[in-house]
């Protein structure tokens, strides 16, 4: 059988934002095992289309701007997905680049193949636990199972919510704490409208900052650290 590679959907050659404290290259993988109404990648989620980028080609891009960017996050879509990512991952390590990977937390075990080869994670903590359903996720425990391996692991982590209202509401808050207690760090970001997944949630009014200041206080009792992104 052929060795199988990583393909994408998207480049973004230069990020300030996306790895804590680095600027950093970002890769979009296609696909995903959720469905959130207020994806702005639902084009890379629903319906993946070619040209891809392949991994050859990425590595070669990567190598070419190394000495202005030495940092990769890799997102989606959802890149544990693919089975092939704790290979890519390796290859990044080995060339000397740091490593962030955003993921859902669902494929606790891909996740855990890839931990060796990354410096950051990021998982998304979309809501509470009720409401994941509404996402299209028939279970967490896979997600749970992902929170737990972070928080006893080694590598430096962020949990993290795009505050989006009617998902992230201050009912939400005591029980999003509860998934993460004893966490690290939990950051909240602006939720923007615009060409997101569900019409409905392009006119959604996000909330003034004051109000995610305030989640911010009540998630303050479960982490050691709150960052706000708005």
């Amino acid at each position: 059988m052929s060795e199988a590679y990583m393909k994408f959907s998207g480049i973004q050659k230069t990020s300030l934002i996306d790895f804590p404290d680095r600027i950093a290259t970002v890769l979009f993988t296609p696909s995903c095992n959720l469905r959130c109404p207020f994806c702005h990648n639902w084009r890379i989620v629903l319906d993946p289309k070619p040209p891809f980028i392949n991994e050859e080609t990425v590595i070669q891009i990567l190598e070419k701007r190394k000495k202005f960017v030495d940092a990769v996050a890799v997102t989606g879509g959802e890149p544990t997905l693919h089975r092939e990512l704790p290979k890519f991952l390796r290859k990044l390590k080995e060339r000397g680049f740091a490593v962030k990977l955003d993921t859902n937390g669902f494929f606790p075990k891909v996740l855990e193949q890839c931990l060796p080869y990354v410096d950051y994670v990021a998982l998304d903590v979309k809501t509470s636990l009720e409401k994941y359903g509404r996402l299209g996720a028939k279970d967490t425990a896979d997600f749970l199972r992902t929170v737990e391996i972070l928080k006893n692991g080694k590598v430096e982590y962020e949990f993290r919510a795009t505050v989006v209202p009617g998902f992230v509401d201050k009912e939400d808050i005591s029980k999003m704490g509860e998934i993460v207690e004893s966490g690290k760090c939990f950051a909240f970001q602006q939720f923007i409208p615009g060409e997101v997944l569900d019409k409905t949630f392009r006119t959604v009014k996000p909330y003034d900052a004051e109000v995610i200041r305030a989640f911010s206080e009540m998630m303050k009792h479960y982490v050691d650290e709150v960052v706000l992104r708005v």
